[in-house]
């Protein structure tokens, strides 16, 4: 027993419950609620959506469901074990994703530990109850596949396998391949600055594996067809990652703004990879810069990209971080070691169960409160006044709401927009742009050609003071989060 409660296996299991407790949060983000509605009728009708059925604007329209299988899942969860399911099963998706960064980062587990936490703290912005999670653990596992088939080469064939359940979870699945053919590329690299042992045995190793690597994103590239929508999925990330009415409009794809404190634990880290190889003798290997250097860039064009870039940053940094300060002790003749006591285990005992009831407090503590959550985030009053008093459709309403009516309202209501940014467009996002801040003559033109009778918007959108002057406009509803406005009858 003793042995159970060493201060290492301690320190391990007090990471693991305290990334859990970090991850274990309400639910407020606008898209869970149109994935919902997606997965509960999926398993309703035991069919999957080839077009849009949510909105007036895009009805019928062809749409790619890239998240089908996470959306069943989802609404499984969900329908089993409510809101507390969810919060759970996600915050241990987030958890089980980091942990796998710490067990791939070299070195002491307390240095590695706290760089896992300074990587946590760095992607919490971008943490939820989201499919995007499901991305975030399924590249955790690849990474440590990645690293783990160097001793193992036959790992890799599990890679096409991965690959498979991860097109039908989501779109993401491109990152895999992306990053497979990194690390093909920084093995060439590898070699051509000599990195590594160049004995036969060895070279004859390493072109086995450069081959079966080449190999394997062929046949993950064939794997991709294997979804409901066909060859479909192969375009789809590029237009996603072309749109830029989605780069403009919505906030987690823009860059980081380090004024803000959220974003100083990944300046925090980017500063770190530059100012800790030239303290540590440790040279970086050149695919380590190439996953550094691309993921470094990928997090600084988007805050969507940073939880990506932690499960790459963390294990090198870790490294560095090593390197140094076992430079240090060994010019310090720091060798100091510690012995397991009966009184040392009582004391991590109690630590770790003081944690565990921490964690379980937390848990219960999120899930009671995500009533209020949800009337706070989200327009909640007024849509329970909409579905009382029911104004007449089609209604406008605010991009970031469209999701919950289609949770609340659908079928009764057909949403003007909602999060699925990709079937709406760009120029359609521009349009709703101008409507919204009443440029030019947009709104006019929008309301006459979609017959627009109800405006469910802020209080502060600047289309609310205009139509709020207009004699033909009258309020029906108001309070600080939303206002419903309604056209009279001619």
């Amino acid at each position: 027993m003793i042995a159970l409660l060493q201060t290492r296996r301690v320190f391990v299991a007090i990471l693991t419950l305290g990334l859990f407790a970090m991850a274990a949060r309400n639910v407020t983000d606008p898209d869970l609620w149109w994935h919902l509605r997606t997965g509960q009728l999926i398993l309703q009708n035991r069919a999957l959506f080839h077009a849009d059925p949510y909105s007036f604007t895009r009805f019928g329209r062809p749409w790619i469901d890239h998240e089908w299988l996470s959306q069943v899942l989802i609404f499984g969860v969900y329908k089993l074990a409510g809101w507390g399911g969810l919060i759970v099963t996600f915050g241990a998706v987030i958890a089980a994703a980091f942990m796998m960064v710490f067990f791939r980062a070299p070195g002491r587990p307390y240095i590695a530990g706290v760089i896992t936490l300074l990587g946590a703290f760095a992607s919490a912005p971008s943490w939820g109850v989201r499919p995007q999670m499901l991305t975030l653990l399924l590249t955790s596992v690849l990474l440590l596949i990645l690293e783990r088939s160097y001793k193992s080469p036959a790992l890799l064939w599990w890679i096409p396998v991965w690959m498979l359940l991860w097109v039908n979870l989501h779109a993401g699945y491109a990152l895999g391949i992306g990053l497979v053919a990194l690390f093909l590329l920084g093995d060439a690299l590898d070699v051509a600055f000599g990195f590594g042992e160049l004995g036969l045995q060895d070279r004859s190793a390493r072109t086995v594996r450069f081959r079966t690597l080449a190999l394997v994103i062929v046949v993950c590239a064939a794997v991709v067809v294997l979804n409901p929508y066909g060859a479909a999925m192969y375009a789809y990330p590029l237009e996603t990652l072309r749109s830029q009415a989605m780069q403009s409009y919505i906030g987690e794809w823009f860059s980081p703004d380090f004024h803000r404190l959220k974003y100083l634990p990944t300046l925090a880290m980017i500063l770190a990879t530059l100012v800790l190889p030239s303290l540590s003798s440790r040279r970086l290997r050149p695919r380590e810069l190439l996953l550094l250097s691309v993921a470094t860039y990928a997090a600084l064009r988007s805050v969507r990209h940073i939880p990506i870039y932690t499960l790459i940053a963390i294990p090198i940094l870790s490294a560095m971080a090593q390197a140094w300060l076992q430079e240090r002790a060994n010019a310090n003749g720091d060798r100091k070691q510690t012995h397991m006591t009966t009184a040392k285990a009582i004391f991590n005992a109690a630590l770790l169960a003081g944690f565990l009831i921490f964690l379980l407090a937390r848990v219960g503590y999120v899930t009671n409160r995500q009533a209020e959550t949800e009337a706070k985030e989200f327009p909640a009053a007024a849509v329970s006044f909409i579905a009382a008093h029911r104004p007449p459709a089609p209604m406008l309403n605010h991009y970031n709401w469209g999701g919950y009516f289609i949770w609340k309202l659908y079928p009764d209501y057909r949403v003007y927009i909602d999060g699925r940014a990709d079937l709406y467009g760009d120029a359609f996002m521009n349009n709703l742009a101008a409507v919204y801040y009443l440029r030019g003559n947009a709104w006019q033109s929008t309301f006459a050609k979609w017959g627009i009778r109800t405006v469910a918007l802020p209080p502060d959108a600047p289309l609310v003071t205009a139509l709020r002057a207009l004699p033909e406009w009258e309020t029906i509803y108001s309070d600080d989060q939303a206002v419903v406005l309604t056209k009279k009858a001619q």
